[in-house]
């Protein structure tokens, strides 16, 4: 009985003393305000930022509002549809993903990715940007590059780089033939 006891108490000491979490945790704290008054003379407040989030884009680089916006639909679709490494077929997959998004009518005819501007020129109402950087490009720009044995290499600029039948944060490295987009 004595032993039973002992174990008792002992169990109630443990029990009351058992770190729990403090009640004040589980309501947070108002968030810090700060007050001005605006033009009118209106008291005004606005909470303060006390996190800074160095990867937050607000607004994507290369964005361009006087192009289609089909075009940033295009764009999203090549970087879904896009794979981790090249299947040598850059160009069927930009038109397809220029197809999806309703930006061409029917699909392209050329089969050489280097003679892509051209056809989007002549047949689909795009024009040729003035842009010579591939980073200063808009989203859903048509990046169309040369190669002087080969087909060539055909890109959308998205958000993150550029998707063509793969993804990429860096532009190809083969000159740049020209820059495409519709408006």
């Amino acid at each position: 009985m004595r032993k039973i006891t002992t174990y008792l108490i002992l169990g109630l000491c443990c029990v009351a003393f058992y770190p729990r979490p403090a009640a004040a945790l589980n309501f947070s704290a108002p968030k810090p305000k700060f007050g001005y008054k605006d033009a009118s003379g209106k008291k005004q407040s606005i909470e303060v930022v006390d996190k800074y989030y160095p990867k937050k884009i607000v607004q994507p680089f290369g964005n361009d509002s006087t192009i289609d916006p089909k075009l940033r639909r295009a764009a999203s679709i090549a970087e879904e549809r896009a794979r981790a490494h090249s299947l040598s077929k850059c160009w069927h997959y930009v038109k397809e993903a220029l197809v999806a998004a309703g930006v061409v009518k029917s699909r392209p005819q050329t089969t050489l990715a280097k003679q892509a501007g051209q056809e989007l020129v002549n047949n689909y109402g795009f024009k040729k940007l003035s842009v010579s950087d591939p980073y200063q490009a808009p989203v859903g720009a048509v990046l169309v590059y040369d190669a002087k044995r080969a087909a060539g290499h055909v890109e959308i600029r998205t958000e993150n780089g550029f998707a063509s039948d793969f993804r990429s944060k860096t532009p190809s490295r083969r000159p740049l033939l020209g820059v495409f987009a519709k408006s």
